[in-house]
């Protein structure tokens, strides 16, 4: 799997090489590949953005600067992602459907957006993190990589995206290990029972009332 991600801070991405995703990337599992856009104004002063047409406040990133930027990097079989709060908010099922593409691209914008004009050009998809505005696309793009990583084969184990929140529609039910006591609170007697099928079902109860009470719409679309 392959990332390339079109931003004006690169510099941002340093914690990607951290950690799960630092070691996919060692091991050659997943590629994670990072192009300025400003290198490709024509500026002297590598100016990338210009007020917008109408008016109103902010500045917007000019097209042919962000057009130049994708030229250096596309390939036949990239599939191109936007990050805005404009697009579809980001869940476990897109996820797992973009863990099988094999390049993305991914654009990162900044200001008050990108002009229209590029994204109608090279975008296939517009993904947002949630119902709120960043400064910029950066950090929700490395919350991308970062889930659609996970999904690459090898990057975890097969048990450890099975059973986690949203897997199957819930939320996560509670985890504990060592000590068996901590501040007066001891560990559940059947997790130490040893009986895996009323583990089994004590976990779906506790999956299905922490649910519930924190996501009650995700049980309606069961």
């Amino acid at each position: 799997m392959k990332f390339d991600v079109l931003t004006l801070f690169p510099e941002m991405f340093t914690p990607l090489k951290d950690s799960i995703i630092g070691r996919a990337t060692q091991n050659n599992l997943i590629e994670i590949s990072l192009t300025n856009i400003r290198d490709f104004s024509k500026d002297k002063h590598k100016k990338v953005d210009d007020t917008p047409y109408g008016g109103g406040a902010g500045m917007i990133m000019r097209p042919d600067v962000v057009y130049d930027a994708y030229e250096s990097i596309k390939s036949d079989n990239a599939k191109v992602i936007y990050m805005s709060p404009k697009g579809k908010v980001l869940n476990q099922s897109k996820i797992k459907e973009l863990s099988k593409e094999s390049h993305i691209i991914i654009l990162c914008g900044h200001y008050e957006g990108i002009d229209q004009r590029v994204l109608d050009e090279i975008v296939d998809e517009e993904i947002s993190i949630g119902d709120y505005v960043l400064t910029g696309g950066e950090l929700p793009a490395m919350v991308l990589i970062d889930t659609v990583s996970r999904y690459v084969e090898g990057v975890l184990s097969k048990d450890s995206v099975l059973e986690e929140s949203f897997s199957d529609g819930l939320l996560e039910y509670p985890q504990y290990t060592r000590p068996e006591e901590f501040r007066g609170q001891r560990v559940p007697e059947v997790l130490i029972s040893g009986h895996h099928e009323n583990i089994k079902k004590w976990r779906k109860e506790k999956a299905l009332e922490i649910t519930n009470k924190n996501r009650p719409d995700l049980l309606t679309k069961k």
